[in-house]
Parts: C-alpha cells; sequence; structure tokens
C-alpha cells in the first residue's frame, strides 16, 4: 500500500490529487444526475416560481418554476461532455500534428511543411479565443456538435505549438535517427519514439485546454451564443438568472460555484501533472 502512495506522488503532487478528486465529484454528480436529480431539468413549473430554499427545493426555483439544483446536476453533464470531447479531439490531434510537424523539421526534404504548419498556426493564434468561437458559431449556429468543432478549432493551434516545442528536443536523439535509418515511416516514428516521451506535456495540455474549454463554453452561453434554453447549462442559467439575483441568488450563484469548482479542478490537477512531471506550463500559457 505504501508503496503505491508513493507511486502517485511520482505521478501527480497533491493539489493535483485534490484537483483530480473535485474533478472526479463532479463527474460522479454529472453521470447520476438521472437519478439523483429531484425534478426535470426543463419543465417548468409556474405555481413554484422564485422560491427560495426549501425541502421540497433544496436551492430555490428560478423563474419559471425548475429546481435550481437539478439544472445545476445537469448543467454537469452538459459542460463536462462538451469540454471533454472538445479537449480530447483539440489535444490529441494537435499532438499528434506537433509530433509529426517536429519530426519533418529535421529533414530537408519536408522541411517547408513545418513552416507552413506553424505560419498557419501563428495566424489561428492571432485571433482572441472567444472572437474566433464566436465566428465559428455565427456561420455554422449553435449545438452540441458546432461547439465541440468550434472549441477544437480554437484551441488546436496551441496544442500543436507546445507539443512541437516539446518533440523538438527528441526528434534529435539517436533512437529517433536510428529508426530513420532503419527505414521507418514517419507516423511510426511519432508513434513509436516520440509519442511516449511526450505524453506527461499532452496530459498537462489535456487538463489545461479542459478547463480554458469549460469557462470559454460557458462564456459563450452566458452571451446567447452557446446552449439554446430550456438546455441545462451554467453559463445560460447565470444569464437568465441574473436579473433576478436578488430574489433567488442561488439560481445565479450555485451554477456560478459549480463552474467555479469545476475550473479550479481541471487548473490544479494541470498544476499538479506539470510539478510531478517536470512539464512548464509558462509555455503552453504563452501558446494560447
Amino acid at each position: 500500500m505504501r508503496g503505491r502512495l508513493r507511486h502517485m506522488k511520482t505521478l501527480i503532487s497533491t493539489s493535483g490529487l485534490i484537483g483530480l478528486v473535485i474533478v472526479a465529484v463532479q463527474a460522479v454528480l454529472a453521470l447520476l444526475a438521472p437519478l439523483i436529480a429531484p425534478y426535470s431539468p426543463i419543465v417548468p413549473d409556474p405555481l413554484s416560481s422564485l422560491e427560495g430554499p426549501s425541502p421540497a427545493h433544496l436551492l430555490g426555483t428560478d423563474s419559471l418554476g425548475r429546481d435550481v439544483l437539478s439544472r445545476v446536476l445537469y448543467g454537469g453533464r452538459y459542460a463536462l461532455g462538451l469540454s471533454l470531447s472538445a479537449a480530447a479531439l483539440a489535444v490529441g490531434i494537435g499532438a499528434l500534428i506537433g509530433c509529426y510537424v517536429a519530426l519533418v523539421s529535421a529533414t530537408r526534404r519536408h522541411a517547408w511543411l513545418d513552416e507552413a504548419v506553424m505560419r498557419v498556426v501563428d495566424a489561428v493564434l492571432s485571433v482572441p479565443s472567444i472572437l474566433a468561437l464566436l465566428v465559428v458559431v455565427s456561420v455554422l449556429g449553435t449545438g452540441a456538435p458546432v461547439i465541440i468543432l468550434a472549441a477544437t478549432v480554437v484551441y488546436c493551434p496551441a496544442v500543436i505549438r507546445v507539443v512541437r516545442a516539446a518533440a523538438l528536443s527528441v526528434v534529435t536523439l539517436d533512437y529517433v535517427t536510428s529508426a530513420r535509418s532503419r527505414g521507418e515511416s514517419s507516423w511510426a516514428i511519432v508513434r513509436r519514439e516520440i509519442w511516449p516521451n511526450v505524453l506527461d506535456v499532452v496530459m498537462v495540455e489535456f487538463a489545461m485546454r479542459a478547463s480554458w474549454i469549460v469557462l470559454l463554453i460557458s462564456a459563450l452561453s452566458f452571451l446567447g451564443f452557446g446552449a439554446n434554453p430550456p438546455t441545462p447549462d451554467w453559463g445560460l442559467m447565470i444569464a437568465e438568472n441574473r436579473t433576478a439575483l436578488a430574489v433567488i441568488p442561488w439560481a445565479t450563484v450555485a451554477p456560478i460555484i459549480a463552474l467555479a469548482a469545476l475550473i479550479i479542478g481541471f487548473n490544479l490537477a494541470a498544476d499538479g501533472l506539470a510539478k510531478a512531471r517536470g512539464v512548464d506550463r509558462a509555455l503552453a500559457a504563452g501558446a494560447a
């Protein structure tokens, strides 16, 4: 048992473990929402509107009589589902491209590809994230698939830059040179030689991007370009109930607390992984 605990400490620091616990609790609550939510998150009940906390409604109700606790629980499903899906796509695609362009940059024949990709990355990163997301959503419309695609497009270039920087120190090592001399394909070298050596950076990138995507998606819903009513989304809940903050504060405060807790959890996990694995988070923050 002690050996397992020591091994865990080498994988992640104490702060990172706390972050993982926070995210895990949020994930469990989101998964169990259909079982533990006392009411439907979308069905209105005008006779129960604007109620304060009570045994029937622990966090009160909103202006349409919907149970705030139920909407917060279901909002976690929406936030985690979209953010984790977008983060997985952005980090997965970005990491593979970053590793590949780092490898081809070492060859004279295909060095132009690395230069071309990085100029495209620079162009995308020059546009603020929220503005780029608004442009994509305005063109393609709203909905979960569009939001996931938009977040992937926005954050994939930053992942390419960070992972490429980490992979550049790997492509010059002897075992990569040996693999190239044996005639192995570029993708085989990426998969077998480069990817395992940048996996720590990829893990930290996933935790960081997930936290930023959660905030970005909620901001998009708050501005009216994300989830459509009556979707139980935290950003949408804040926008809908902010005018009644003095009357029903929990309808606004509860989703803010849930959103802040999830973002803090992801950031603590990213910090813990970065410290334990010796990854420089400043590089990723600069790329964003």
